[in-house]
């Protein structure tokens, strides 16, 4: 019996095949957008079982075993990790359909050299050899990194961030990936709460070395951490918003916004939009000065669960798909920046699947000739990050746009497993172009096919973001 995952598992031609095998499998990995920790790179982490790498984190599992009745102290709590695994192998045949079951059996395979289905009745054989292949010295942070071909990732900073690890790891002459930041200055903007933000801004402060005391002396601090960031190899900001803002303002509203919410004062629903409109452009003209990418990441809603919220944090698997008003407020917000010549080149990724064909209309009315692809319809996202949802992305950009400058894929993960996404995406891309051929939509012509399947798959990417490769 074949394994599920097989050589040319996903691929449904020969065309197909010929594309991922000679094309695509082999291309060096540019993960532009993750969240793995660079603390752990830099100490090359290593971990005791296949738990802490693989479940540690990894809210996308907690949400599948919460909807299987595993109960939190399973997921999150307090059991241990023999339990905790044991709990997601039960939870895994429930799983059939859900890029979870991919996801867990691409991994398996890559990483553990695990052919069979995860179960009840197979846990404890991957458990024994996961402890086996995890005692190996290749089995750490830096290691999985080599395995899988990578060979630069951009993490995801706050602009109080220190980069230290980031600057160790450029420092370490044994390590020959990048690990470059990127700048993510949600918190810079975030004024819903007052606390929170001054304590934020006490801590920019502290960190530039600033005393902040008005709305020019925040712009003085946040531009020398924007200086910074671009030292140490930034290239790239990302922003994780609702929706777009661009509100109308004068420079004076927001200077006297800004006093208010210094002072402790509480902002009124316009003033927080207002504000949040000034920033989204005052740091989109930061990143087009320095020729950096900026990142749009839009439409989820956030901590819906407010029981679990209060006990769990963020980022533990009760955010949704958003549904707001994106084309108009976009459309203006990119319209202001390009009118002054300071649209720096910008990836839209949507979460809402009704935005795929929005977004890719969008991005056609700001390309400007000045660089192939400069505005870009991001990868299929979280919810969307499943081969339907990498699809539809795929044929919006098709339709609308030019799928052959896209920059690809990325993990936007945690773990150091998930780089399997783009060997997952790298997949769904041969087989689309391949039935496209089968059914002569597309000449079967492997050069004109291969170029584009590898520029996608690595050289857009290298081309595009202006790394020092």
């Amino acid at each position: 019996m074949n394994s599920f995952i097989h050589a040319d598992f996903c691929l449904e031609t020969e065309v197909a095949q010929n594309l991922y095998h000679n094309y695509a499998a082999n291309q060096p990995i540019i993960d532009y957008h993750c969240h793995l920790s660079p603390q752990e790179i830099a100490e090359d982490k290593c971990w005791d079982n296949i738990t802490q790498v693989w479940l540690y984190g990894d809210h996308y599992k907690w949400r599948a075993m919460r909807s299987n009745g595993v109960s939190e102290r399973l997921c999150t709590g307090d059991a241990s990790d023999r339990e905790k695994f044991s709990a997601w192998a039960a939870t895994v045949p429930a799983t059939l359909r859900n890029p979870l079951y991919h996801w867990t059996h691409l991994e398996l395979k890559k990483y553990f050299g695990y052919e069979k289905l995860l179960s009840p009745k197979t846990e404890d054989e991957v458990w024994n050899l996961s402890l086996e292949r995890m005692s190996e010295e290749s089995f750490s942070a830096r290691g999985l990194m080599k395995s899988s071909g990578v060979e630069l990732v951009c993490t995801t900073d706050d602009p109080i961030d220190s980069l230290e690890h980031h600057i160790a790891i450029k420092n370490d002459p044994t390590f020959d990936i990048q690990v470059l930041p990127t700048w993510r200055p949600d918190k810079g903007m975030a004024v819903e709460n007052a606390g929170e933000f001054n304590q934020w801004l006490d801590a920019l402060a502290q960190r530039s070395n600033i005393d902040i005391t008005n709305f020019d002396s925040y712009m003085t601090a946040l531009n020398k951490q924007h200086d910074f960031f671009h030292q140490v190899g930034c290239r790239l900001s990302d922003h994780g918003i609702e929706t777009a803002y661009a509100l109308d303002y004068t420079d004076q509203e927001i200077k006297m916004i800004f006093d208010e919410i210094r002072s402790g004062k509480e902002l009124s629903e316009l003033k927080i939009l207002k504000f949040k409109s000034a920033m989204l452009y005052h740091f989109g003209v930061m990143d087009a000065a320095k020729g950096w990418t900026q990142q749009y990441h839009l439409g989820a809603i956030r901590n819906n669960n407010s029981r679990l919220f209060k006990s769990l944090g963020p980022d533990t698997g009760f955010d949704s798909i958003g549904d707001f008003d994106l084309a108009r407020p976009l459309a203006k917000l990119l319209d202001r920046l390009d009118s002054n010549n300071q649209l720096a080149k910008t990836i839209l990724y949507n979460l809402n699947p009704r935005d795929n064909e929005v977004l890719a209309t969008m991005i056609g009315n700001f390309q400007d000739g000045s660089v192939a692809g400069k505005m870009q319809l991001g990868s299929g996202w979280w919810f969307l990050d499943q081969m339907e949802g990498m699809t539809r992305q795929i044929e919006a950009l098709s339709q609308l746009g030019l799928l052959s400058r896209f920059v690809g894929m990325l993990t936007d993960s945690r773990s150091f497993l998930s780089y399997t996404r783009h060997d997952y995406f790298r997949r769904i891309l041969c087989n689309i172009l391949g039935n496209d051929v089968k059914r002569g939509l597309l000449p079967n012509d492997t050069d004109l096919l291969g170029s584009m399947v590898r520029d996608i798959s690595y050289n857009n990417a290298e081309n595009y973001f202006g790394f020092d490769l």
